[in-house]
């Protein structure tokens, strides 16, 4: 499923491991506080108890969601969507 990982970090220390697992179970970095990728299902209830356990609750905020591959089509992306510097053509092919 197509799991989206949105975060706002204040740590420094902690933003990177957040950054770190994404990338360690096969996320993409989209916007540099974005992250999306395809998970089976156990991975994606794994990170959202690992990621739970990252962050400080009272300054963190991370958002963990699943979206198809219709819904994501139907969203539409406006502008420049993508940070080209994170993000190469064959991720975007991927997903869209």
């Amino acid at each position: 499923m197509l799991t989206w990982v949105i975060y706002d970090i204040v740590s420094n220390k902690t933003r990177n491991k957040i950054i770190k697992k994404c990338k360690n179970v096969g996320l993409y970095r989209v916007q540099k506080s974005v992250f999306l990728g395809d998970l089976e299902s156990n991975k994606f209830d794994e990170l959202k108890l690992e990621l739970d356990s990252m962050i400080n609750k009272d300054n963190d905020s991370v958002y963990v969601f699943t979206m198809s591959k219709a819904e994501l089509n139907k969203a539409g992306l406006l502008g420049q969507a993508f940070d080209k510097e994170l993000v190469t053509d064959e991720i975007i092919s991927k997903f869209f």
